[in-house]
């Protein structure tokens, strides 16, 4: 499977590259960075400019270069792997129209592990509504631009999709002087030195507290996850994929 890598000088990107070394019948045959260089594999700086033919996309850069990335891969019919955080409402929008054209694989976090405890949240909110109040912490390293994380967010959305009453999303309660109202999620979120990322979701009750928590000690678990999302996407039809698809399988 050959893999065309979009951020392929960025910290992911070098990390997808690593595991894909170590992968069988997988190679990074070429990538796209606007910026800096890299001798084993050829980068190019636009989509514009890529000549080399590969099976599937990753993208692990920044939402910049979204459109410029779906264009390419539906023009050409390839199937394409979104790890970039931070997509806004827009972005979505033209994930889900490219969808229509190609497969695509799209989730806030590529580990495993994180969509497993969003299911696990949503049971847990599913049998303890409304009596425990539902609070989600996340934590990243210092060089995060996006806050939340987009993991946070979709935890929040996935407890949401279960319970009777769309809450309220709380990120900030330092300007208010107020008790908290049952129907709200906080989302709190902690940046500091090289935290790869921990999330964890309480549902705290009269008298008992219930967690639920993931911790992401390496890279490597977001770049073994895209792979795998890779070599599921290389066979399938048009549509929007995504990890509840693998767990699935």
């Amino acid at each position: 499977m050959r893999i065309l890598l979009c951020g392929a000088n960025g910290k992911m990107g070098r990390v997808v590259y690593e595991s894909a070394c170590n992968t069988e019948n997988v190679k990074v045959v070429a990538g796209v960075d606007p910026y800096g260089d890299n001798t084993d594999f050829p980068v190019y700086r636009s989509f514009d400019d890529v000549s080399i033919e590969a099976d599937v996309i990753i993208d692990f850069s920044h939402p910049a270069m979204l459109s410029s990335m779906l264009k390419f891969a539906t023009d050409k019919k390839i199937p394409a792997v979104v790890a970039t955080t931070g997509i806004d409402e827009t972005g979505l929008n033209k994930i889900k129209e490219a969808s229509k054209d190609i497969p695509v694989f799209f989730t806030a976090n590529m580990s495993l592990g994180v969509n497993l405890i969003s299911e696990l949240a949503k049971k847990a909110a599913s049998v303890l509504s409304p009596d425990f109040d539902i609070e989600i912490v996340e934590m990243h390293h210092n060089q995060k631009i996006d806050a939340p994380s987009g993991t946070a967010l979709l935890l929040a959305d996935e407890i949401s999709s279960v319970l009777e009453i769309e809450p309220v999303y709380e990120f900030d309660r330092h300007s208010k002087r107020m008790k908290r109202s049952k129907n709200e999620i906080g989302i709190s979120s902690v940046r500091g030195g090289t935290i790869v990322g921990e999330h964890e979701i309480i549902f705290a009750g009269t008298d008992e507290v219930i967690k639920i928590s993931h911790s992401a000690y390496s890279k490597k678990l977001f770049a073994n996850g895209a792979i795998n999302a890779a070599k599921f996407l290389h066979n399938q039809n048009a549509g929007m994929y995504s990890m509840k698809d693998i767990l699935e399988v």
